[in-house]
């Protein structure tokens, strides 16, 4: 192991022992590696740095930001002990942070999905991705957090999710609604009767037996649009399975306001159940809604409309 390699092992340790995941971040940086020992670079230099970043040449301009980002605050930390290393400035190619437009599903799309499901070939595929896909809508779970569940964590006499260590190293207790409880209760009967003898512990099964990835649940989330007939309107992002928890939030802001509730006040419970950070994060759905700032647009004229 060269040390560059060694050194880039070194660092994602001591970060992920703060609770970071870096997983993306550990691909690129060994691939990084991987390129300075190919031209037999023993140290990390800012020309360097740009020429791996920006590969491959026809990709997107954003991506190679992203990729010099992680190399940056490599270097910041390589810098401390060595100090040859060149770290990249701020100002080549800056990073300029874009959140994709989600796609909101409407509640008969999230049933024709569903039912979409139920139709596939595989038994135990069928009753998975329904049950996927229906516990994401009503919960909000990032796709990860669904994939990554254990059966010790889904509580079904309690009728409560327990996600451990996702994003940002936080933990969370996710409530479910009765109806939530008994569907997964009927799919986890279902499940253990299709395939009594997994070699996962995971609560979600593939229909090989294994635990859902991104890979094969993005290509059969992709299949179920399309039997679905969902597709998104010309020039827009194409729909996601991610965009399920999108479109939950959004839906839970909807109905607030619809209700006249103090929706600031309620913000922070929905954050936490969301599990974000904070709840400035949860406030960038008002962005992604122009139902939502028109609701909030009428709730701030009605106030200043208000006597003093």
């Amino acid at each position: 192991m060269s040390a560059m390699r060694e050194a880039a092992e070194e660092y994602l340790a001591m970060r992920r022992g703060l609770g970071y995941k870096l997983r993306p971040e550990g691909r690129l940086l060994r691939q990084f590696a991987g390129f300075l020992e190919g031209r037999d670079l023993a140290h990390l230099t800012a020309g360097a740095a740009l020429e791996w970043a920006t590969l491959p040449r026809d990709a997107d301009p954003s991506w190679w930001a992203a990729r010099l980002t992680v190399v940056r605050v490599f270097a910041r930390y390589l810098a401390v002990t060595d100090e040859r290393t060149e770290v990249p400035p701020e100002d080549l190619l800056p990073r300029q942070e874009r959140r994709t437009t989600p796609y909101l599903y409407s509640p008969g799309q999230i049933a024709a999905l569903m039912r979409a499901a139920g139709a596939l070939a595989s038994p135990l595929r069928a009753s998975t991705f329904g049950s996927f896909i229906g516990l994401m809508a009503v919960t909000g779970l990032r796709t990860g957090e669904a994939m990554g569940l254990d059966r010790d964590q889904v509580d079904l006499a309690e009728g409560v999710l327990i996600i451990q260590g996702t994003k940002f190293g936080k933990s969370r207790l996710v409530p479910l609604h009765p109806t939530a409880t008994g569907q997964l209760r009927t799919y986890a009967q279902r499940r253990d009767e299709l395939c009594p003898d997994p070699p996962t512990p995971a609560f979600f099964l593939s229909g090989a037996g294994t635990r859902l990835n991104h890979t094969n649940a993005s290509k059969t989330f992709s299949r179920l649009l399309r039997a679905a007939g969902i597709q998104a309107p010309p020039a827009a992002p194409k729909p996601r399975l991610y965009d399920l928890r999108h479109s939950f939030a959004v839906a839970t802001l909807v109905t607030w306001y619809s209700q006249d509730l103090d929706v600031p006040h309620l913000l922070p419970a929905l954050s936490t159940y969301l599990g974000h950070i904070s709840p400035a994060t949860t406030y960038w759905y008002l962005h992604a809604c122009p139902e939502l700032m028109a609701a909030a647009a009428t709730r701030l004229d009605a106030a200043w409309k208000e006597p003093a």
